[in-house]
């Protein structure tokens, strides 16, 4: 006959199984239920997705727009060490 487990002991299951460095079957072994069963809970508490993640798409943009600022920061950086080198000079 099989064991009962409550939500919480499924739901810590699942939690040891994605977060550890063990092995699926390490975390069944030691909690003493079966891999099956193991996979079966972790099928089951499959986070919910937020429906409002961006695109795709609009993640490649934030990127590109993240590098192209990142290059004018640093050419801004090089003309200000430049203008006051020049200013030095005089």
């Amino acid at each position: 006959m099989g064991q009962i487990h409550g939500e919480e002991f499924k739901r810590e299951a699942v939690r040891l199984a994605r977060s550890s460095s063990l092995t699926r079957k390490q975390v069944a072994a030691d909690l003493g239920i079966g891999l099956s069963t193991l996979g079966k809970w972790i099928s089951a508490y499959q986070p919910e997705v937020p429906t409002d993640l961006p695109s795709a798409d609009l993640l490649k943009e934030v990127e590109q727009l993240r590098r192209e600022n990142r290059v004018l920061k640093e050419e801004r950086d090089i003309l200000k060490k430049a203008t006051a080198f020049f200013a030095s000079q005089k």
